[in-house]
């Protein structure tokens, strides 16, 4: 069997290969509920063969969210419909991860095919928060920095969301620091001009990611796996870097973190990055082989031959796959007999097996 149809366990959870469905905003939420297309959308990809299906980011709070259309978790009422979501997608062998986050500065904007840009409040927009008064752009809001009872709130959103996460089925929550949102915003000196004990050195820096994965973990079992998304570097100088990045995974290592999911950029305009194949495989190849830590890739991973090299060279444990799972929900199945595995198919499609 190929490394990329070889299970893997962490903790009581085992994924039956390694093809992750990244989290991917699909912007087509009212009010933070999850609708039909989010269980067609994420059912055929659990129906194609991922071994792991991460929802896309689910906000903490309605002020979390990227845009009004944004997926949320910050009221029982959403929990119906997850519920059946999370049981389809187990009934076909897969397992149901949720990615919860806060966008932070970068949220109260359009959704991409309109342009993205700040949503005013008087169109259905909010006053977005940031670790300090900066802007992403100058197309975007002007944020608030949080004062103590403000980082008060986002903590217990954090860990509201993560008992509601364990009762609509989730067995894996991944806390969304990457990408420019409000984590990774407190984690970049490029965003983050504090000077309390939120700002400055490594060490405030990364003191509200620490107390979230605290807070998420009162409410969330310990033998289900608990993962952390993070972008490498800011492609800035002067920026949150890969250094650093090495240094927080040996301290969420110690806090019970069970793996990486590493991307990078998202946080600054000012990013300069050379694209291409398995671009940003070098951050999770690094991680893994300086801490041990298990990590997940991604970036332009489209290929079974691509991906199983890269678990077979030991880049990497998962590999996590977005746009290439957009253009082909059932590229597990394909793969497979790329890789000569002969795995099971949904019995309702073994005719075209």
């Amino acid at each position: 069997m190929s490394k990329l149809f070889t299970p893997l366990q962490i903790k009581s959870v085992t994924f039956r290969n390694r093809i992750t469905v990244s989290p991917m905003c699909q912007y087509t939420s009212e009010d933070g509920f999850a609708t039909d297309w989010h269980l067609v959308h994420l059912g055929s990809r659990a129906v194609g063969g991922a071994g792991f299906i991460i929802s896309e980011a689910a906000a903490v709070s309605p002020e979390g969210r990227i845009s009004p259309f944004d997926l949320g978790i910050w009221k029982d009422a959403h929990l119906e419909k997850l519920q059946q979501i999370t049981s389809f997608i187990s009934a076909q062998g897969t397992v149901p991860g949720i990615q919860l986050a806060h966008a932070g500065r970068k949220a109260s904007t359009n959704v991409p095919w309109q342009g993205r840009g700040k949503v005013d409040v008087e169109h259905g927009g909010w006053t977005v928060v940031a670790p300090s008064a900066i802007a992403f752009s100058d197309n975007y809001p002007m944020p608030v920095a949080l004062d103590e009872q403000g980082i008060q709130k986002v903590i217990d959103d954090f860990r509201a969301a993560a008992k509601r996460s364990l009762e609509a089925g989730f067995k894996v929550i991944e806390i969304h620091s990457a990408h420019g949102y409000l984590l990774h915003q407190f984690l970049s000196p490029l965003s983050n001009h504090r000077t309390d004990k939120y700002g400055g050195t490594f060490e405030n820096r990364i003191r509200l990611l620490l107390e979230v994965i605290a807070a998420v973990q009162t409410e969330w079992p310990a033998n289900l796996p608990l993962i952390v998304r993070i972008s490498a570097t800011d492609w800035v100088q002067g920026g949150w870097h890969l250094e650093e990045s090495i240094k927080l995974a040996r301290i969420l290592q110690e806090k019970d973190v069970d793996l990486m999911d590493v991307s990078s950029g998202g946080l600054s305009n000012l990013q300069q990055i050379s694209t291409g194949p398995g671009y940003q495989l070098p951050f999770a190849s690094r991680i893994k082989k300086e801490t041990g830590m298990l990590t997940g890739a991604v970036g332009m991973i489209t290929t079974s031959i691509q991906a199983e090299t890269i678990l077979v060279n030991g880049d990497a444990d998962l590999i996590i796959m977005a746009r290439e799972m957009l253009r082909q929900p059932y590229f597990p199945l394909q793969a497979a007999g790329e890789l000569n595995d002969d795995i099971k198919w949904p019995v309702q499609y073994e005719r075209a097996k």
